[in-house]
């Protein structure tokens, strides 16, 4: 005999944002010309609803973000010290694109496996220029695997207003701008179509002056957008 009762799908994960995050992330993508990077405070109820995104000092080119070591563990230590878990402040990696291309590079894909390998859970998050993002939750346990996911802002919570003077100071603070090198443009997402079309045909080949036009403003990279895409207004 039947129960009656009906199984219920779990609800798909999805990362979701406050306005004020939201906001904030904006402002310090359009802040210079760089990529951004920081890292997301979850709250503690929901470790994929992001309350606030917080930057430590770095080292930042038009396509690539490098955490100062040092910087990192002041910042663990003083979420630590303000009554935080460790894993509200540990889980999700944010950072910035210019241009219209959410895809990790190799570079950004490095980094995530380097600094985020050994947890359970977490989140690489890209947020390009034009509005166009990508999430991908990785996990470990069991089998492992990883799922793109959709990402959205979340107004059902209480929210704060922008305080662009602290923002600004965060940015002034931790970022350090450099121009890109040869090294850095490898580990962009230039298609092979590109290269192609100026007469490349090994990535040894590239030199400096061939990134000079995309400088300012990055490929598409066949604008792939994924699950995770968003449009922001």
């Amino acid at each position: 005999m039947r129960s009656g009762h009906r199984s219920v799908k779990p609800a798909a994960p999805a990362l979701r944002f406050s306005p004020t995050a939201w906001a904030k992330l904006i402002y310090l993508r359009d802040r210079g010309p760089t990529e951004v990077g920081g890292f997301a405070i979850a709250a503690a109820d929901d470790g994929l609803f992001v309350e606030d995104v917080q930057m430590v000092r770095q080292r930042c080119t038009p396509v690539s973000v490098k955490f100062d070591d040092t910087a990192v563990a002041d910042f663990f230590d003083r979420q630590i010290d303000a009554g935080l878990a460790m894993d509200r402040f540990n889980r999700i990696w944010v950072h910035t694109h210019p241009g219209n291309c959410p895809l990790p590079s190799n570079t950004d894909e490095d980094t995530f496996d380097r600094v985020f390998g050994q947890f359970e859970w977490a989140v690489m998050f890209i947020l390009a220029e034009e509005g166009q993002s990508y999430a991908r939750l990785r996990f470990s346990v069991g089998p492992g695997g990883a799922i793109t996911i959709p990402v959205n802002v979340d107004y059902t919570r209480p929210f704060a207003g922008s305080d662009l003077a602290s923002w600004e100071r965060e940015y002034a603070t931790n970022l350090n701008h450099e121009p890109a090198s040869r090294r850095d443009w490898l580990g962009s997402p230039v298609t092979a179509v590109e290269m192609e079309a100026n007469g490349l045909q090994n990535p040894r080949e590239i030199s400096d002056s061939f990134f000079d036009p995309f400088r300012d403003d990055r490929l598409d990279d066949h604008e792939l957008f994924l699950e995770g895409t968003l449009y922001d207004s």
